[in-house]
């Protein structure tokens, strides 16, 4: 059965940032209220910039959060690729520089090896995730789950054991290292942020009957609506 998007427009940029900047610190100071730490997993890319200045400015214990790349490109952090920097400079800034962050990024002869590595260093973090904000391109993909990823299907299989997994896409450039579908539907919050008119279309494609984006899988598998906060 597929979720139902639940649409959350709005109409701007600004006005988008800030309501899905007071959902996501509702929902990672609700986990540190009942679990006394909170997870949160988040998007690289241009779109969440806005969305990143203003979750860094809201009041909540920082300090007892962690933050994860949802996904990551096989370079370091000196690379003006690499989602850790973008979310370093962005996001762990102001109120949020008390987070500790959790990088996929390292250091190794292949992607497989860094895969491995990432999995032994964030596998003392306080699984599942409590908040999780998905991206998407006008390719369909979020995470790194590419339309040409050899893997594909292991990336987005709604029950695995996977944290960390290695992905080859030419479309997507160099390699990648992502989280798994599966690790993401056990968020206790899961949306996905979209802008433009052209990303909609798109969305509105991958949840026709049969849809076959990557994205289309995040809705098959979820168990209750997915918020969609959206700006033409």
């Amino acid at each position: 059965m597929t979720a139902r998007p639940d649409w959350r427009v709005f109409p701007s940029p600004e006005a988008l940032a800030e309501a899905l900047a007071g959902d996501v610190a509702a929902a990672l100071g609700a986990a540190v209220a009942r679990r006394g730490h909170a997870l949160l997993a988040v998007s690289g890319g241009t779109t969440p910039r806005l969305f990143f200045r203003a979750l860094a400015r809201q009041a909540l214990d920082w300090a007892k959060v962690t933050v994860v790349p949802l996904d990551e490109r096989f370079v370091p952090e000196s690379s003006p690729r690499s989602n850790g920097a973008l979310i370093r400079n962005l996001l762990l800034t102001e109120r949020a520089a008390a987070a500790r962050f959790a990088p996929l990024f390292r250091e190794a002869g292949t992607v497989e090896d860094a895969a491995r590595r990432a999995t032994a260093a964030l596998a003392a973090l306080p699984w599942p995730l409590d908040a999780a904000i998905l991206g998407m391109g006008t390719d369909g993909h979020t995470a790194s789950f590419f339309p040409d990823a050899g893997s594909l299907a292991a990336l987005t299989a709604p029950a695995s054991d996977g944290l960390v997994l290695p992905v080859h896409a030419q479309s997507a450039g160099e390699p990648r290292l992502t989280l798994p579908l599966a690790r993401l539907l056990e968020a206790g919050f899961l949306a996905l942020h979209i802008e433009g008119k052209e990303k909609r279309a798109v969305l509105d494609r991958a949840l026709e009957p049969g849809g076959d984006k990557p994205v289309s899988a995040v809705f098959a598998h979820a168990d209750k609506p997915v918020p969609v906060y959206w700006t033409p």
